[in-house]
């Protein structure tokens, strides 16, 4: 049977922080947990952008419950002070890893990562470990990393050091990486929590092919600007829409389901349809890579889990 939005139970009482929620996926999300009556933090970068996403979410659910907090997860300190602030609102039922940014250019943070795995990996692996104890508080807390089929990309685990740029630089290789990267961290966070019997669990979902700013962002990145103009109609005929996209998140953030699952499409090679549990590649449950990136993680961010 089929996974839909009917299958979203009432989320009244409920607690979720979702990054990333200015546009596409993420906004999708955020707009579909407030209208099953859970309070939303939402998190991202622009203020202005930020009030525009609550106006719309109001729009559509006049009652929805809402909170903001600026974050770029790019940034340790501001993953730091939006941990902080998130803090006060009490314990928290779900997080969703939603942020993030596809095959750009190469660039270093302030932190001195690659913007990618800063981004996609590193801020959300130090946002994950600060709201532990309110995911704990709840009892009942579940944590869903936005991941990509990408990931199958990655030819091996990125387990440099992560201040040091290795090579010529491949945008679609570091966001491969980046994304497999988000699928170790799950397994291990999750091992972990169940080893030490803490209330949490952890998923992911990716959400196929999707017509969004950050795909269309991505693959026009570096092209002309007829390239643009034919990406953009390839988008329109094979890309499903944000809401759809965001479906797989959905279900991996409210299913009954366990810790250590992946969501993605149902229909054919993952790209579009309704969700269904899907399998990741065997480099994504490689536990050697899982441990090793873990304790890279701990250093380079300096946020230790119990």
């Amino acid at each position: 049977m089929s996974w839909t939005l009917a299958d979203i139970p009432d989320l009244t009482g409920k607690r979720a922080l979702v990054t990333g929620v200015t546009s596409g996926i993420g906004e999708a999300t955020a707009l579909e947990l407030a209208r099953r009556g859970a309070e939303v933090i939402l998190g991202a970068r622009s203020r202005s952008k930020l009030d525009k996403t609550v106006a719309d979410i109001v729009a559509a659910v006049p009652d929805a419950r809402l909170q903001c907090v600026i974050i770029d997860v790019s940034e340790l300190a501001s993953v730091r002070r939006a941990a902080a602030q998130a803090s006060t609102f009490g314990p928290l039922d779900l997080l969703v890893n939603n942020a993030g940014v596809m095959a750009t250019p190469y660039a270093r943070t302030g932190d001195g990562f690659e913007l990618q795995m800063a981004t996609n990996y590193f801020g959300p692996f130090a946002l994950t470990g600060l709201l532990l104890p309110q995911l704990v508080a709840s009892g009942n807390g579940r944590v869903v990393t936005v991941a990509s089929h990408a990931h199958r990309m990655a030819r091996s685990a990125p387990l440099d050091d992560p201040r040091v740029q290795g090579g010529r630089y491949s945008r679609w290789d570091s966001y491969a990486k980046s994304k497999l990267a988000d699928l170790l961290f799950m397994y291990e966070l999750d091992r972990r929590l169940r080893e030490q019997e803490l209330p949490v669990k952890v998923l992911a979902a990716h959400p196929g092919y999707a017509s969004t700013h950050l795909v269309q962002t991505g693959v026009n990145a570096g092209g002309t600007k007829r390239h643009a103009e034919i990406m953009q109609g390839v988008f329109g005929l094979l890309g499903q829409s944000a809401g759809d996209g965001a479906l797989p998140t959905l279900m991996a953030a409210t299913a009954d389901l366990p810790g250590s699952t992946y969501v993605g499409p149902g229909g054919r090679g993952q790209m579009r349809g309704l969700p269904k549990i899907v399998q990741t590649t065997k480099l994504a449950r490689d536990r050697d890579a899982q441990r090793k990136l873990w304790e890279l993680s701990e250093n380079a961010t300096g946020v230790r889990y119990p």
